[in-house]
């Protein structure tokens, strides 16, 4: 781990909040050399974006450069990611993530959420069956709701 990396989440996170953003910032290395390959902040109160989460600003960074993965990478933030950001890391599979703040002791300063939840309440929504979360979701009447994914497994045999 290189703590001026963790170091310098921080220090962006406070500009992008002097800047008018919310306090969160994401650094994405190459594991072996140490190389910067992605900086971002959280840039949903700019973009108007509600998925712009410095993480996910930073995959796309790194998508749009030719990259469909963090493998080989190492990825510093400035709080244990949300959900979307967890599952958006967990799909990029980077190496190791390495975060300044747990979600207590950012709860203890910031809350972030909506109608269908907080930050303390948005991880045990994952938990529960679809029908009993908070996001009302149902599953609606189609004629084949399989056949996409046919489609991809005759095309992508394994």
């Amino acid at each position: 781990m290189d703590e001026s990396l963790l170091q310098r989440t921080v220090s962006m996170a406070l500009q992008n909040v002097e800047d008018g953003g919310k306090p969160f910032a994401c650094i994405v290395v190459d594991a072996q050399s140490g190389e910067v390959l992605a900086e971002a902040t959280n840039q949903v109160a700019q973009a108007g974006d509600p998925t712009a989460h410095a993480e996910i600003v930073a995959i796309r960074e790194l998508a749009a450069a030719g990259r469909s993965d963090l493998s080989g990478c190492t990825v510093y933030v400035t709080a244990y990611p949300c959900p979307m950001c967890l599952g958006a890391l967990y799909y990029a599979a980077p190496e190791q993530v390495f975060f300044a703040a747990t979600r207590e002791q950012e709860n203890e300063h910031y809350e972030d959420g909506n109608r269908y939840m907080s930050l303390s309440s948005f991880y045990d929504e994952y938990t529960k069956p679809p029908e009993r979360r908070s996001l009302p979701a149902t599953q609606g009447p189609t004629d084949d709701p399989t056949a996409p994914f046919r489609a991809w497994t005759t095309a992508h045999p394994a």
